[in-house]
């Protein structure tokens, strides 16, 4: 018996499954159980095997990445992360995201090359956290900080892995007229969010759209930050905008760091920071300048995250922050603008 997690590979290139597999095992800390050529052998090897978790490739011979992930729709286990070409896979990445995968890491290559074991770090970090167990519910407390008659101007949300389910969720549960406006910070490959963006807009009576720079950010509008690009607030008058940055200077690009810290700077005590699942600790030094500024915090509580990381960095930092499992959030958020 090992506590390692045990993964299925899944590609239809031979070269693939084994540059993969070999990243995998190398790491010390994973078992790969075994390799599936197509979706109908992944399915098999699933229902044999039970693995943890599986990576996915999605365009393949006799059943797909898509295929697969409707074949497992309702159950708790595996966790899946795609493992795509991104120019070749965006469409179909979104889709799965929305299927449930839990994240998407792009291949630095469409060709069989040792290239591969470029994406080894990335693969093996995220393999490990989202087959971690779902933290048992212990019941946080919703922690109510001093009531403040000021309603939220901003409300700023900041996720990763398991990202695109949660605001799936959060979106669709949001009230048809929302006060203030959103934006949302979602680490995930360069050329994702522009169909995230439109396939979350038919969620909602909300306006979903992509960042753009100089945006105004208006009531009912949720704004997604670019990938690769960090978004910014700036206050120009009576207005909000919305301005995109290139500063290679943090993990992520976008950065919820990023996108706190000029939010909190440009609405003060009007600021509203919510962070949902996700692996490290982006968010944390944000929701410093969100808490020094007089504004307000929500994380996601353990309980429904996929992975427990960037919430509960904030959530255990002393900022205040409100635990709030995710079906709830959208309430909460309202009740607040």
């Amino acid at each position: 018996m090992t506590d390692r997690p045990r993964v299925l590979v899944c590609d239809d290139s031979a070269f693939a499954r084994t540059v993969l597999s070999r990243v995998l095992r190398a790491s010390g800390a994973i078992d790969v159980v075994a390799t599936a050529r197509d979706g109908r052998d992944a399915l098999d090897q699933i229902a044999a095997l039970d693995p943890d978790v599986v990576t996915l490739d999605l365009t393949m011979p006799e059943l797909d990445g898509i295929g697969v992930l409707r074949a497992l729709a309702g159950r708790p286990r595996p966790r899946v992360l795609v493992v795509s070409i991104s120019s070749i896979d965006t469409d179909l990445g979104v889709e799965a995201l929305a299927l449930g995968a839990a994240d998407v890491i792009t291949k630095p290559t469409a060709l069989a090359s040792d290239r591969l074991t470029e994406l080894g770090d990335e693969l093996i970090a995220k393999v490990l956290a989202v087959s971690r167990p779902a933290p048992a519910a212990r019941g946080e407390p919703v922690i109510r900080p001093a009531v403040r008659t000021r309603p939220a101007e901003l409300i700023m949300v900041g996720t990763s892995t398991g990202g695109p389910q949660a605001l799936t969720m959060l979106i669709a549960g949001l009230p048809a007229v929302l006060s203030a406006p959103m934006t949302v910070v979602l680490h995930i490959p360069i050329g994702y969010t522009h169909a995230l963006a439109a396939r979350l807009d038919k969620l909602t009576p909300l306006r979903v759209v992509e960042a753009e720079d100089g945006l105004e950010l208006v009531p009912g509008l949720v704004v997604l930050a670019r990938a690769g690009m960090h978004l910014h607030i700036e206050r120009d008058g009576a207005a909000l905008r919305a301005r995109l940055a290139a500063l290679p200077v943090q993990t992520f690009i976008p950065s919820v760091d990023e996108l706190f810290r000029t939010g909190a700077a440009a609405v003060g005590s009007g600021a509203l920071g919510v962070v949902l699942t996700g692996m490290g600790d982006d968010g944390l030094i944000g929701a410093r300048a969100i808490g020094a500024a007089g504004g307000r915090l929500i994380t996601e509580a353990a309980s429904s995250c996929v992975v427990y990381g960037m919430p509960r960095c904030v959530y255990e930092a002393g900022l205040g922050a409100e635990a709030v499992p995710l079906d709830q959030i959208a309430r909460e958020i309202a009740q607040r603008v």
